[in-house]
């Protein structure tokens, strides 16, 4: 663009498509998120609106910088022009409308007149219906992107779970691509990439999972990346999870069964969930899972679909899918059983293990699944209707292993038919086991894991 062409946008001002900024604030990608869901424009950063012409830094490793997070957060690829003025820089941003919504920060924004503004409730919701499901969208793919391995893997476990029997092995990967319909107008969709690409993280940077070790919510222990087409994740988060958990032992009869801290089967669902019915539209967040001492945190950009609430979670339902091409691959692949189901299923994995029920939440833009492994929690205790003092003995002996009723009457300052009464009701109420029948040998621990019947499972989510 030559000089006089832009003292001439500079002098006609703002308008519905052409932006200037002073930095690449977060009012920069607002604008760029606006442009994209309205009819494009371009934004010219280093530019005062009083101002006039400031610059920004013409280093090539801040173009670069620059550039990448704006595909971090928008997963935009905009055409990026320099203009050199009077030894200053002017980044001209521009933005194509591209054929999905665009978020920033979990907001959608538009266009009016020379104004940025959020949209309404009302306007997200008919934009969001007006477009196709994101993995049915097409893209400029080449069928070189796709992981042969990985479809040949997905034709085998289908055939296996007898859901393909029309497909062979034998068939190449793009043909069975071809059948599945995950071709349009001869254009691999966003779904093909995703679920079988060698590297969808090239177009689709956050779409991938983070999990964390945590001692505290400060507190980090480890932290990792699983990233590759949806089957590699899967597979890569599972593996992580056992690493980031505890395994007993049991042996019966010369078999060794794995019992671990959480049933397996009921976390294999709950990332399948979440790789399945996340917003994909939402190209700034990525799946995280936040592994605690006693419960595990999953959550997805995204809150349900419209029509399904958090109580129907429990019960079974009508599945509402968010991205049919990715829930079918996995449904033929015999990794889910049937739609809508899987929540339920989840309920009852941590009941049979002697578990709290999980906890679904909408928040924070999305939807989470919490798994307690610890069911002697305030919260549980609560629940159960405990008083605060038999509470806070419970995590006395929480906390210390074990109490006698001397031990009751000091920390309390009650006499020893009190302690003795709130004892026997610990007891009663299977929260406490005692041990010893009279005198310095009793004494009084934590009941171990409990089934549903026992009270501490929380039987509102069931």
């Amino acid at each position: 663009m030559k000089i006089n062409k832009l003292n001439k946008i500079i002098d006609s001002g703002e308008t519905e498509t052409v932006e200037f900024k002073e930095s690449p604030a977060d009012a920069f990608f607002k604008t760029l998120s606006a442009f994209a869901n309205s009819k494009g424009g371009i934004v010219f950063l280093g530019i005062d609106k009083k101002a006039g012409i400031v610059g920004v830094d013409s280093s090539a490793d801040f173009l670069t910088d620059f550039t990448n997070r704006i595909v971090d957060k928008l997963s935009l690829y905009p055409d990026i022009e320099t203009i050199d003025v009077q030894g200053k820089r002017v980044l001209a941003v521009k933005i194509i409308r591209p054929g999905f919504p665009v978020s920033f920060q979990g907001r959608y924004y538009e266009r009016i007149g020379n104004t940025t503004r959020e949209m309404t409730p009302q306007k997200l919701q008919a934009l969001l219906l007006s477009k196709s499901p994101w993995d049915s969208i097409t893209g400029n793919f080449s069928p070189d992107e796709i992981d042969d391995e990985t479809v040949s893997l997905f034709v085998r476990l289908a055939i296996e779970a007898k859901r393909l029997p029309d497909l062979s092995l034998k068939e190449k990967p793009i043909e069975v691509l071809k059948k599945l319909e995950y071709l349009a107008d001869g254009k691999l969709t966003n779904g093909a990439i995703l679920l079988f690409g060698k590297n969808p993280q090239q177009h689709f940077i956050n779409h991938c999972v983070r999990i964390g070790r945590f001692k505290t919510e400060t507190t980090i222990i480890d932290d990792k990346w699983a990233k590759g087409n949806l089957f590699k994740q899967f597979k890569e988060t599972e593996k992580i999870l056992k690493q980031f958990i505890a395994v007993r032992y049991e042996i019966k009869e010369f078999f060794r069964k794995d019992i671990w801290d959480y049933p397996i089967e009921a976390l294999r669902e709950a990332v399948l969930n979440a790789l399945i019915h996340r917003d994909y539209f939402d190209v700034a967040n990525f799946a995280l899972i936040k592994v605690y001492d006693d419960h595990i945190w999953i959550t997805n950009p995204g809150g349900l679909p419209e029509g399904i609430t958090l109580e129907e979670l429990s019960r079974p339902h009508k599945s509402r899918l968010r991205n049919p091409q990715i829930a079918k691959a996995f449904y033929l692949a015999g990794l889910i059983e049937q739609y809508g189901s899987g929540t339920v299923r989840m309920i009852e994995w941590m009941k049979e293990a002697g578990l709290p029920a999980p906890e679904y939440k909408e928040e924070q833009g999305g939807f989470s699944v919490y798994f307690y492994k610890d069911i002697f929690t305030e919260e549980n205790l609560r629940k159960m209707g405990l008083s605060d003092r038999l509470i806070k003995a419970v995590l006395y002996v929480k906390e210390k292993g074990r109490i006698t009723n001397k031990e009751y009457q000091k920390a309390y300052e009650v006499s020893r038919q009190t302690a003795a009464r709130e004892l026997s009701h610990l007891v009663q109420s299977n929260v406490l086991l005692r041990h010893g029948k009279t005198g310095r040998d009793a004494h009084y621990t934590l009941a171990k894991r409990m089934a549903e019947n026992k009270g501490l499972i929380n039987d509102s989510n069931a």
